[in-house]
């Protein structure tokens, strides 16, 4: 059936996630399978394949099926996936696509064929949410684009750039025209974009209009921009405009309507560079100062123990290998992972970075390398203990970004320390489903999510339940609000606006040093 208006689905695709069985729905979106009976020993049951979605005993007691149709998408909040038993008749819900389609028009009135348009969805990364590029589709001969099977969510839409090159209209060697990026409805920079935020099956039109400007040649000389050069205009960012590397006349080229633009170019590498030039179009060619290109900068980490058991480290050591040389871990290196993320929404992709690799079995310095400048969010994950606290000249890094400039090293101070807490809960709605452990096959597995309140100490935990209790071990002490959901999730913990929706939701814990704490959670479904 359709989720949105409760209407049978014809044509639609049923099958076992083993494959074992499969056959369309009807006219009226019914669809049966006959299971037969299959005998086994214990002899012979051993000799049967595991698959996951049978009960390995005498009769299937459970089956897991599956549904799709072209028009419907798979939704994680709402999975196509029911477990079905014998005898009894199931249901399976699926989502409609969501559609964004409009229509182009030029100032000069020609056709908008072959226009580049690109969508932008709003996801949630590390608890945060961040734009992220999505699809991108072009114009047909009637300037119309249409963006299919989308998910429920939040939209932004731009155009790419697009040179006047009517043949007619161009003259060899005179002023060139082009369409300058548009944000959906009409806006020139991606923070002035309207926000389209679809529900699943809705459709929306977005149309564009785009208008002719002069473009003037660009020339900015710089050495080496071997990695690449990206333009945004000054005070905004977001894509929109391009120019080029030259490496025969160690320039960068292009062209650029009128307006203030921010020029970088990188080199990338082992010891990569970077620079930025501001330059500003007025109604005639531009002639930039030289772009100076500067290496770009490091993070060190520095790492206080604070350990009651000293002696927690494997008795074998521990080594790591890149491919090439194989070398003995030392201190922090033998738990700790760190990762520099660029925090901003449309950072080079090379923005970020892992720690060094060491250069000897006695190279037990934490250093990120070749980090562009720009806002990180460092992602500290320990394998031993906790990350009481990390700083960087009296900023704490695990709730705000980290400044990067241009050269140079930044100094990070991180605590660690072993006295977790626990915390262990029980679901009584689990209890209650006998017949999910009926001939030894698995309950329903429930997320368990415990979120940090905000200005507090806790750190984000995630753990599974596979069946009516569960233990989490190794917590951070802190304020926590422990929600349980019937599919996992991806929650924006750390956007206080987001997570009023879950205010009167779950149960709020006090977790201290060497604490063990208990609560009996209610699971929510996730598409409330």
């Amino acid at each position: 059936m359709n989720q949105v208006t409760g209407q049978p689905i014809a044509r639609a695709l049923v099958h076992s996630l083993d494959d074992r069985y499969a056959m369309f729905t009807d006219g009226e979106g019914h669809f049966q399978f006959d299971l037969p009976k299959e005998e086994t020993n214990n002899a012979a049951d051993n000799l049967l394949p595991t698959y996951p979605s049978f009960a390995r005993a005498s009769t299937i007691t459970r089956i897991m099926l599956q549904a799709r149709k072209p028009g419907f998408v798979d939704d994680p909040r709402n999975p196509s996936q029911v477990a079905a038993f014998p005898g009894t008749d199931v249901t399976i819900p699926l989502v409609p696509e969501a559609l964004i389609k409009g229509r182009i028009t030029l100032s000069t009135g020609d056709s908008a064929e072959r226009i580049n348009v690109q969508l932008f969805s709003r996801q949630v990364v590390e608890g945060r949410l961040r734009w992220t590029p999505a699809q991108i589709v072009r114009t047909n001969s009637a300037g119309e684009f249409r963006f299919a099977e989308l998910r429920a969510g939040a939209y932004k839409l731009v155009t790419h750039e697009s040179m006047d090159n009517d043949p007619i209209a161009t003259v060899p060697g005179g002023q060139p025209y082009g369409f300058p990026p548009i944000y959906f409805p009409g806006a020139a920079d991606f923070s002035g974009a309207a926000t389209i935020n679809l529900t699943a099956g809705q459709e929306i039109e977005a149309d564009l209009s785009l208008t002719r400007q002069p473009y003037y040649s660009v020339h900015i000389p710089v050495t080496n921009a071997t990695g690449g050069v990206s333009v945004s205009v000054e005070g905004q960012q977001g894509p929109g405009y391009s120019l080029f590397y030259n490496s025969a006349s160690d320039r960068i080229e292009g062209s650029l309507p009128n307006g203030s633009f921010v020029v970088r170019a990188s080199t990338f590498g082992a010891d990569g560079s970077t620079g930025t030039a501001s330059i500003k179009v007025a109604g005639a060619p531009v002639e930039g100062s030289p772009i100076t290109l500067i290496h770009n900068s490091s993070i060190s980490l520095i790492v206080t123990e604070e350990f009651n058991d000293p002696n927690w480290l494997p008795a074998g050591g521990t080594f790591f290998s890149d491919g090439r040389r194989t070398v003995s871990l030392h201190g922090p290196r033998t738990y700790l992972n760190v990762q520099a993320e660029n925090a901003d929404d449309f950072a080079q992709s090379r923005g970020g970075g892992f720690m060094r690799f060491p250069r000897s079995d006695n190279d037990d310095s934490l250093v990120i390398e070749n980090l562009v400048p720009g806002r990180y969010w460092l992602r500290l994950n320990p394998t031993h203990g906790y990350v009481a606290s990390a700083t960087a000249s009296g900023v704490d890094v695990l709730r705000e970004p980290l400044v990067i400039g241009a050269g140079g090293t930044i100094p990070v101070e991180i605590k660690m320390r072993d006295d977790t807490a626990e915390l262990s809960g029980s679901l009584p709605a689990l209890a209650n489903q006998a017949e999910m452990n009926d001939a030894g096959s698995s309950a329903s597995l429930v997320w368990i999510y415990c979120l940090p309140l905000p200005n507090g100490p806790g750190q984000f935990q995630r753990a599974v339940a596979h069946n009516a209790t569960f233990d989490i071990q190794n917590m951070p002490p802190g304020d926590y609000r422990v929600l349980a959901f019937d599919q996992q999730i991806e929650l924006a913990y750390r956007d206080a606006e987001a997570m009023r929706a879950y205010e009167s939701k779950g149960q709020v814990v006090h977790l201290t040093a060497g604490q063990k704490a208990s609560v009996q959670l209610e699971i929510a479904t996730a598409s409330e």
